[in-house]
């Protein structure tokens, strides 16, 4: 069951699901809320790493700004100004905003958060345009949807990606088939 604006300000209001800091009346939308851009990306330090694989840390650039231009056909790690906490209970769904796909944005985090999981998301971000794309800090640049999930979680997010803070770049290489 995917949460109404009715349930999302109860939840929010009853501690039971955190979004902070959040302006209710400008993000909290009919089924969604709506996340807004921080100040904290990465992008693949090219001229350091000759290729990438799935066993070996990668090298990122990290930038710290308000703004930020994306060039055409580039990709860069971004983070949330929002920190969240979900309940074992309640996943999300992070969806791009329709107005910012339509110039050509494409904003995934691998579309799913996992119930428990707890800290900034970090965005995928992909220029599909031929122009670069201007982006500026604390403007709502996607949404989450939240579920309800049937029960709870018998074993609720605790991995990698935990109580992350700023853009956090791929940790693949420390997934338990690097282990073997």
């Amino acid at each position: 069951m995917i949460l109404s604006d009715k349930t999302i300000k109860k939840m929010l209001k009853d501690e039971e699901l955190l979004i902070n800091p959040i302006e209710e009346d400008s993000q909290i939308q009919p089924a969604s809320v709506d996340i807004r851009l921080g100040r904290h990306f990465l992008k693949v330090d090219e001229n350091r790493v000759e290729s990438m694989c799935l066993q070996e840390e990668i090298k990122y650039i990290e930038i710290e700004s308000d703004e930020i231009i994306i060039p055409p056909n580039s990709f860069l790690l971004a983070t949330t100004m929002e920190y969240i906490k979900l309940p074992n209970y309640l996943t999300a769904f992070v969806e791009g905003r329709s107005s910012i796909g339509r110039m050509g944005l494409f904003i995934q985090n691998a579309g799913w958060v996992d119930p428990g999981f707890e800290g900034e998301i970090t965005l995928e971000l992909y220029n599909a345009n031929r122009l670069p794309i201007k982006l500026i800090s604390g403007r709502r640049i996607c949404q989450l949807v939240f579920a309800l999930m049937d029960e709870e979680a018998i074993n609720p997010y605790d991995g990698k990606y935990q109580k992350q803070r700023k853009a956090t770049g791929s940790r693949v290489y420390k997934d338990i088939e690097n282990k073997k």
